[in-house]
């Protein structure tokens, strides 16, 4: 007798069927030793219809795996003729190597001990390279006397089903990596490798948008050649798949590069670099901003696949969200550490910034110079033109005051009308600093421009060097503010050093 097996298919209904078929193939396979008449085996086949109409993958083996019968389902996915062409085949005709081996090795154990495997996931990868997932049952198949002269296999093709776990897996994994706060970076490229790993045959990308161009975000398999030659690329209506779907906000799809004019002027980058196809979808934000695209390359000349543009749709949301978290929490962090007026750092920053600048100069024993700079008589212009006036005035003179230093400094605004810079270039002597502040007051000294009227504001500036006039950021700050209302009481709009000697 055949058990019937319990793992989803509908055994009540093929159970007596099935093991009347297993019966008749036993009589003809055990006189025969599968040598046998393939036209009185189909002629024994009354069930094969009904076997046929399943969608399980059905088939009976003999002791030495060899196919001795299979159903339609089963004899399709092998890529075989349904009937005989399967008779007398095992795993190793059409499976890959080592997958035949292992289900080989499961085989005879199950015939050698006589314990049935029962819902089994397979992963088997067919000779042509395609993977399927089954769900498996198989168990031993007995002769009249009892003993064990084959198997017969149960399997259901659950690949999709895996396929949208996988996804759903990745999904989840992305969002919680992005939950978890995990650099956008790391974000981009497991977004990336995600999508290449799901698609057989596809390179995966991730540009940002800034401004008017494209700049490089992700992409773990695109040639590095090709990375540097397309970042900072102009969108615009015919800039290839990438730079065209950023332009027109909606997808665009090219089937072939070589043949559409969206490529013509990247054709020879295509050839070059072997790409056929390519697919590029904008990222969107929230409000309808342009992020980013995300493309897919392909090496043939062709559409999308459904499974391509789920998994697009799927990776240009999770895109959406991880880019735009990451810039609104940077926005965060510039706005805890920038001035809103001038967008200048601000005291939290210029402490953090200051200390690390003397540790530094410290360990290499080299000068710093700081600078504390107060604006003359500037609550007069708020008064008489207005605060908002006096916000443009203090935005303009933070800019001329931007433009006089250099990368190395820090210019800071300390509140109010109060300013402050660190000097921290090696290369610059105390003189070749005093000659840089005095250009400086100057540049804050030119006419200011507000609603057609040309306004005049002076600073008073006092400066302190490190080591011989402190060694902490309290303390040097404190002796250039102690300089600066020097400075003002010598008449204001001068620079006075922490000895005490105005300039």
């Amino acid at each position: 007798m055949v058990e019937p097996l319990s793992h989803g298919v509908p055994l009540a209904f093929l159970a007596d069927p099935l093991e009347e078929l297993c019966n008749r193939l036993l009589r003809v396979a055990t006189e025969s030793d599968i040598d046998f008449d393939v036209a009185l085996v189909t002629r024994e086949l009354e069930t094969r219809t009904l076997l046929d109409h399943l969608p399980d993958f059905i088939y009976v083996k003999d002791r030495r795996s060899r196919f001795i019968f299979a159903n339609a389902a089963a004899a399709r996915n092998g890529k075989f003729h349904i009937g005989s062409d399967m008779t007398g085949k095992t795993d190793f005709d059409f499976l890959d190597h080592g997958t035949a081996r292992e289900l080989f090795a499961v085989e005879q154990e199950i015939m050698s001990t006589g314990v049935a495997v029962e819902g089994r996931e397979e992963r088997v990868k067919l000779a042509d390279g395609r993977v399927l997932w089954l769900t498996t049952s198989k168990m031993p198949l007995r002769n009249a006397d009892g003993q064990i002269v084959g198997l017969v296999g149960i399997s259901r093709d659950i690949t999709e089903r895996k396929r949208q776990d996988d996804r759903r897996h990745g999904h989840a994994r992305l969002l919680e990596m992005i939950a978890r706060g995990q650099p956008l970076q790391a974000v981009l490229d497991a977004l990336v490798r995600t999508a290449e790993d799901e698609l057989d045959g596809i390179t995966a990308s991730v540009l940002f948008l800034e401004g008017d161009r494209l700049r490089h975000g992700a992409a773990t398999r695109l040639p590095p050649a090709y990375v540097k030659l397309i970042d900072g690329i102009r969108i615009g209506p015919e800039v290839g798949s990438c730079g065209t779907a950023a332009w027109r906000r909606s997808p665009v799809f090219v089937k072939d590069v070589l043949a559409d004019p969206l490529w013509q002027d990247y054709r020879e980058l295509a050839i070059r670099f072997g790409f056929r196809s390519c697919w590029s979808t904008p990222i969107l934000a929230p409000d309808g901003r342009v992020l980013g695209t995300f493309g897919l390359y392909s090496d043939s000349p062709r559409e999308p696949t459904d499974l391509e543009l789920e998994l697009t749709a799927m990776a240009t949301d999770i895109a959406g969200i991880a880019i735009e978290r990451a810039r609104n929490e940077e926005r965060i962090r510039h706005m805890a550490h920038h001035d809103p007026l001038t967008g200048l750092p601000n005291r939290t920053l210029f402490w953090a910034q200051f200390g690390r600048t003397l540790h530094e100069a410290h360990r290499e024993s080299r000068k710093v110079t700081v600078a504390y700079i107060d604006l003359d008589n500037f609550k007069r212009i708020n008064d008489t033109l207005g605060h908002a006036a006096g916000d443009e005035v203090l935005k303009t003179l933070a800019s001329r005051m931007e433009g006089c230093i250099r990368a190395s400094d820090l210019l800071v605004r300390l509140g109010g009308d109060e300013f402050a810079i660190v000097f921290s270039n090696p290369n610059h002597d105390e003189t070749g600093v005093v000659r840089r502040l005095q250009d400086l007051r100057a540049a804050i000294a030119s006419p200011v421009v507000i609603e057609g009227k040309s306004i005049i504001a002076t600073c008073s500036m006092g400066i302190a060097f490190f080591p011989q006039d402190g060694d902490t950021p309290e303390t040097l700050l404190a002796r250039a503010d102690r300089a600066m209302y020097e400075a003002k009481d010598m008449g204001r709009n001068r620079l006075c050093v922490s000895a005490g000697e105005g300039v």
